[in-house]
């Protein structure tokens, strides 16, 4: 299970407002189109937002967890909304889901893979928000509980029945 980190408050407008692109100076590799990711806050304020709301003062965690769907270049930033920025790639996002409670942990630069603890911690609330009476398809959630539990499988020298 993979996590990108992001810079507050852009996080939690992501998390918490409708923020759905997410500004960067590198293209989206193309394995990563369509993944379930996790959405860390980064330890570090941007200076130059300003952005304001509730949520938005949670560092150094795990907020939610994200659908990257797509990106794209933009030379004059309006092509998003009033959250894309100019001569950057606009990565889209969906099925944003915040967590009820942030799971603190280090973050890192680009994709990075959490450690099982923090993995399980955020397994538990997600499997709490899932939908009950819904299939396991229509669960935005299912494919990144299934990609936890396989990593912990992993690492625990484990295996799937």
């Amino acid at each position: 299970m993979r996590a990108l980190t992001v810079r507050q408050p852009w996080a939690g407008a992501i998390a918490h407002l409708a923020k759905r692109v997410e500004n960067r100076t590198w293209k989206l590799p193309a394995k990563h189109h369509g993944a379930r990711i996790l959405l860390h806050a980064a330890a570090q304020l941007d200076k130059n937002a300003t952005v304001y709301g509730p949520q938005l003062g949670v560092y150094g965690a795990i907020v939610g967890a994200i659908t990257l769907t797509g990106c794209h270049w933009s030379d004059d930033g309006t092509c998003c909304g009033p959250w894309g920025f100019a001569s950057s790639y606009h990565w889209t996002l969906d099925q944003v889901e915040a967590l009820d409670e942030p799971v603190p942990c280090k973050g890192a630069l680009g994709f990075w893979t959490p450690p099982t603890d923090i993995l399980l911690a955020v397994q538990h609330q997600l499997q709490e928000t899932a939908p009950r009476s819904s299939p396991p398809w229509s669960d935005p959630n299912a494919d990144i509980l299934g990609d936890i539990r396989a990593h912990i499988d992993e690492v625990s020298g484990r295996t799937q029945p």
